[in-house]
């Protein structure tokens, strides 16, 4: 006698509703934060006098942006902040990397109390060290310089503890495969850890990249002029500075300082949610 086919369970009503729920919030807070993207977008390509009404048969322009560009020091703005980045994340990858595969593949004295304070680095706000950060750049007069902003970001206890995580995971034989071939422990690094760790590699390209385009408080405090400003002071300095609230003017630099981030998230989106979900970030 054959046994009767068991009949699919169905989920009960409640998960139904809860989804049903879970949607509608997604919706809200997604409407939350497309309208004052929706504003920005309306006002930048619309005559000033449109700033306030919404009316389908107004002109469109790109007169804003060229304003915008004019009576600021935008390309420079933007030269600084993409030097920046660069500048941090490369830094962050290499002393990362090197970071993470001591405390993944090699015991040393003290090597806990170490590890510690790097999980330390994480519970503290970069805003505490404000003060004590501008002492110590103005000691060595970097006070003013690209330098000086990207100097406090270089050692990144995010990156340390992501790759030692995802190195940890690692099998060792691979690395005494390697070094039964003759490979130091640089190229077994560079040719077996970094290859297979590139997810979180991108992972965390795209939040350190995110974090220090728009970081804001503390280039403001460590910049006086316009060679050292990245967008954001730049930004804000443009702001501050123009004759009356000409919101048009101000939205158009707006979108012109977060375009690159906004751009590059439509062409990348798919890229982005494989990276972070390979990479184990919840």
């Amino acid at each position: 006698m054959s046994a009767a086919p068991i009949a699919p369970r169905h989920a009960p009503p409640a998960l139904y509703g809860a989804t049903w729920l879970d949607t509608l919030a997604a919706w809200l807070l997604a409407l939350l934060w497309i309208l004052p993207l929706a504003y920005a977008f309306w006002t930048a390509f619309h005559p000033p006098e449109y700033s306030a009404r919404f009316d389908l048969a107004a002109p469109w322009t790109l007169e804003n942006f060229r304003r915008a560009w004019q009576a600021a020091p935008f390309a420079r703005y933007f030269l600084n902040t993409a030097v920046l980045v660069v500048m941090i994340l490369a830094a962050q990858l290499v002393l990362g990397t090197l970071a993470a595969y001591a405390f993944a593949r090699y015991r040393f004295r003290g090597q806990g109390l170490a590890f510690a304070l790097v999980l330390v680095q994480l519970m503290i706000m970069p805003d505490i060290l404000l003060v004590a950060n501008y002492q110590t750049l103005s000691r060595l007069g970097a006070v003013d310089t690209l330098l000086g902003i990207g100097l406090p970001y270089f050692a990144s206890a995010f990156a340390i503890f992501l790759l030692r995580q995802t190195f940890l995971g690692i099998p060792r034989e691979l690395d005494e495969a390697a070094r039964v071939e003759g490979a130091s422990t640089l190229q077994i690094l560079w040719r077996v850890y970094v290859p297979l760790a590139r997810p979180v590699y991108l992972a965390f390209a795209l939040v350190s990249v995110s974090f220090h385009w728009n970081n804001f408080l503390w280039p403001l405090i460590i910049t006086n002029s316009v060679q050292a400003r990245p967008l954001t002071v730049g930004l804000q300095v443009f702001s501050s500075v123009e004759s009356g609230v000409e919101w048009a003017t101000i939205t158009a630099a707006t979108l012109m300082s977060s375009g690159p981030l906004l751009v590059a998230f439509v062409l990348f989106q798919r890229q982005f949610v494989q990276s972070f979900m390979r990479a184990g970030i919840k």
